[in-house]
């Protein structure tokens, strides 16, 4: 199975690294040197690294055959994705892999239906879970623990505790703007 673990950001210098999006809680492991990973577009790999340092907080690599600025800003926006056993899964048990997320039932502390996970969108501040709803209609659940409780893998399930509003827009809370004088009136 593949999972996608980074997305290659700009140019760094002029010998080829690039800054990297890191889209796995593994990367030592998924994006160490050697590592050979298959890109998406597909045509610009596959990709080998060579190299690997944290620069300023952001992790940079190097590829093999990578040497100059122009060719290392050719791979911006690329998707690098490692093969994956299916079995395998993350050493902290509050982790979890797509795979393991997707079509799982989402229900309310209480039991109530909301959907199905349909898809785990990676955003740089939060992960979101994009659950499906019988209607056919999307609902999109912050996975954080606040809000996503509980995941049983083997009752095939995510229960959501959602804070009002976040399912239906008629029990959202309004935050009150300022206060009305009669000079507003």
């Amino acid at each position: 199975m593949q999972l996608v673990v980074a997305r290659i950001g700009r140019a760094h210098g002029i010998k080829g690294e690039v800054t990297v999006e890191v889209r796995t809680d593994e990367p030592e492991l998924r994006l160490g040197p050697g590592a050979v990973l298959a890109t998406e577009p597909s045509a610009v790999g596959p990709l080998t690294i060579e190299a690997g340092r944290v620069h300023s907080g952001r992790l940079l690599l190097r590829f093999e055959g990578v040497r100059d600025r122009t060719a290392a800003e050719a791979l911006r926006n690329t998707l690098l994705i490692a093969e994956v056993d299916p079995e395998e899964v993350p050493e902290d048990p509050e982790e979890f892999y797509d795979h393991q997320l997707i079509d799982l039932d989402v229900v309310t502390r209480d039991g109530t239906e909301v959907g199905r996970i349909a898809e785990v969108s990676h955003l740089p501040y939060q992960d979101l879970l994009v659950v499906r709803r019988p209607d056919g209609g999307e609902v999109l659940i912050p996975f954080v623990a606040e809000i996503v409780p509980e995941i049983d893998l083997d009752a095939q399930r995510a229960v959501i505790d959602p804070p009002p509003g976040l399912l239906d827009d008629s029990q959202a809370e309004i935050a009150t703007g300022r206060a009305t004088t009669d000079e507003d009136s």
